[in-house]
């Protein structure tokens, strides 16, 4: 049954790529409008919330619910790439692109460093993980890999899971045309980006700084003043994924029916035992599954000021909007789906 479901959702993202094929760059037409085209934006290899939220793609893809565009890791150098590429490879989606981060954010904090993960090796001393990509080096700069995957997708059709910094995206809106587009980055984003839905912000009550955006507060500022208007931003704040823990007992336990998955060693060789909260994949899930699943605020307009703070000013014309956290049960139906993404 679970393999002809795949193949049937395989067959209807092939439908939509093959649509997309014969259309050129300034089509406006939306093709296949009810599964979501996703670019996810994450800052792997740090917390592991960030492989949850890749792998719910995955799962989420193979069920025919989104298009998962491309992978940007916005850490600078390959060792993200690298792990980038052991994900995809390992859930057969070898296809997705990665780009990568060459001119960042210098020396952010890490709070789980797994970036050792490729190098582990299995007991027969073979390395433990198959890879698609063999040259991380010839990766492209995130920034370029948006230009190319956003200028070849209808108008108003992509939507951003930007799940760590804002480094590639900042560089994105700051790009000038070329040969993927004639558009600059302001204007390809005001074009074919639907959606941004961001982990980070603090809202409410609390004036404190973000942690993603303080990490690179240059990067931080030029997104926010570049960002187009008119593309709605949705914040997933660190308070809403607080209540949405995952056990390191918990995630050993469910993935005990591969003792070679990705995500089962690095909970196995790492310590894992931070309190993490799964803070990244609630974006995920706002992205693909829509707003009917979170509490949301009104409208409003989001700036940073010059200690990585995010103030909210409500305004019925504003183009952004944050969740607000929500209760025990809600905690535990999102653990739940993302603990479902584990499954065989």
């Amino acid at each position: 049954m679970k393999t002809t479901l795949k193949l049937l959702s395989v067959a209807i993202v092939a439908m939509c790529s093959s649509v997309l094929m014969g259309s050129t760059s300034e089509d406006n037409e939306m093709v296949c409008p009810d599964i979501p085209a996703i670019i996810l934006d994450v800052d792997i290899p740090s917390s592991t919330d960030d492989l949850f939220a890749l792998q719910m793609l995955y799962k989420y893809a193979d069920s025919a619910m989104c298009r998962l565009l491309g992978v940007v890791v916005d850490r600078e150098g390959v060792a993200g790439a690298e792990v980038a590429d052991i994900m995809n490879t390992y859930y057969g989606h070898s296809e997705v692109p990665v780009g990568l981060v060459r001119e960042g954010i210098e020396n952010p904090s890490v709070w789980i460093d797994y970036s050792l993960l490729p190098t582990l090796s299995a007991t027969d001393g073979k390395p433990m993980f198959q890879r698609a990509l063999t040259d991380y080096e010839a990766l492209p700069d995130g920034w370029k890999l948006y230009r190319r995957l956003l200028a070849a997708e209808p108008d108003h059709s992509v939507s951003i899971c930007s799940v760590g910094f804002v480094t590639a995206l900042a560089q994105l809106l700051q790009s000038e045309a070329d040969e993927y587009s004639s558009l600059n980055g302001i204007e390809l984003v005001r074009r074919k980006v639907k959606a941004i839905y961001v982990m980070g912000g603090v809202f409410g009550k609390a004036i404190e700084p973000d942690y993603n955006f303080g990490q690179g507060l240059d990067f931080a500022q030029t997104f926010f003043q570049l960002w187009p208007m008119e593309v709605d931003m949705l914040f997933s704040p660190g308070e809403v994924g607080d209540g949405v823990e995952y056990p390191v007992n918990q995630v050993i336990a469910d993935y005990a029916w591969d003792e070679h998955h990705p995500i089962r060693q690095v909970y196995l060789n790492y310590d894992c035992n931070t309190g993490q909260k799964m803070w990244d994949p609630l974006a995920v899930i706002h992205a693909v599954e829509g707003d009917t699943l979170f509490t949301l605020s009104g409208r409003g307009y989001v700036s940073i000021t010059p200690q990585a703070e995010t103030i909210f000013t409500p305004s019925t014309k504003g183009n952004c909007r944050y969740q607000l956290p929500g209760s025990t049960e809600w905690n535990q139906m999102m653990l739940q789906k993302i603990r479902n993404s584990s499954r065989r």
